[in-house]
């Protein structure tokens, strides 16, 4: 019987790693993909619909370092950072007798926390596109012990691997920059991460909901009926203070228009995936009088969002 790999993450402890101790390495402006082919890759043939992809293997294949080549090449996003999320689906075989491990899809997660116990994976997606099928195969040390002793192999054995990487998202917004003008507005600095920092001027906060585009990005526009996958901080007008941050937790957010206070769905109706927002919410289209948590009442907040990519919602159940 196939073990999904949901359940093998579960054993071995990765269904937290999305959320903590994720690199903050900057996307890369360029990113050579690797040659690393093997005569054992010869021996995996793949086969299956993008999506659900299988293998079998024509002789025992072993290999003493992680090896692969691109089968299909993919037009769509690149991985340049550990810290992009992406989504694929896998077949994982015993190199020596071609029994299947693992067949499933995944979540989208980033890549940095696929590192800590699927290490040889990591590799085979660093630099590849969406949308490419990668044949590979990996010793048993490419992956953690915990992992191994999972899908029960030993030390000596290889892993042979079809990989269809479906999802790759931004690592932060890469749209075209805007000049702004419009005063009393905060300032933002960017990390070399793309992380930002926010600058709030000694000025009374504007009156009414305030939205600058900083970047531009030339891809879908989310609607209503997406998930949107976001990097963002948040601040207090008043005190200055970091209330909120995924570039500090570690992971992306995925938010709909109607689960946000409304000045954040506002000012994210429109946007393009690409772009990076910068917005100013009155008390009355944020928190209220009453607050949330550490948002006292009556605040101001001003975000920077990050636009990454966007799914479709799940449909209702009936």
């Amino acid at each position: 019987m196939l073990r999904r790999i949901s359940a093998v993450v579960a054993v071995i402890g990765l269904s937290a790693f999305a959320l903590v101790g994720c690199s903050s390495s900057a996307p890369n402006a360029s990113c050579e993909r690797p040659h690393a082919e093997s005569s054992a890759l010869g021996l995996i043939d793949a086969s299956g619909e993008v999506g659900k992809p299988t293998l079998s293997v024509k002789d025992p294949v072993h290999v003493s370092r992680t090896s692969f080549v691109d089968e299909t090449v993919g037009t769509g996003t690149r991985v340049t950072a550990e810290t992009q999320d992406v989504a694929f689906s896998i077949t994982l075989a015993n190199g020596a007798t071609g029994e299947t491990l693992v067949a499933t899809p995944t979540d989208a997660r980033p890549l940095s926390g696929w590192r800590e116990h699927y290490a040889g994976l990591a590799d085979m997606m660093m630099c590849a596109t969406e949308g490419s099928r990668i044949v590979g195969a990996m010793p048993v040390d490419a992956v953690s012990p915990e992992a191994a002793s999972s899908m029960g192999l030993s030390k000596g054995d290889s892993i042979a691997v079809v990989l269809d990487l479906q999802r790759v998202y931004l690592a932060a917004a890469d749209g075209a920059p805007q000049y702004n003008d419009r005063p009393g507005m905060p300032s933002v600095v960017l990390a070399p991460s793309g992380a930002p920092g926010i600058i709030v001027p000694d000025a009374a906060p504007p009156a009414d909901l305030a939205v600058e585009v900083l970047k531009r990005g030339d891809g879908p526009t989310v609607t209503d009926a997406d998930s949107i996958r976001v990097q963002y901080t948040g601040v207090t007008w008043a005190d200055r203070k970091v209330f909120d941050s995924t570039w500090e937790s570690g992971a992306s957010a995925v938010v709909t228009l109607d689960g946000v206070v409304p000045g954040f769905a506002k000012a994210l109706e429109g946007a393009t995936v690409g772009s990076q927002i910068l917005m100013v919410i009155p008390p009355e289209l944020g928190y209220g009088e009453k607050g949330s948590g550490a948002i006292p009442g009556g605040a101001t907040l001003v975000f920077v969002v990050d636009v990454l990519g966007v799914d479709q919602k799940p449909a209702a159940s009936q």
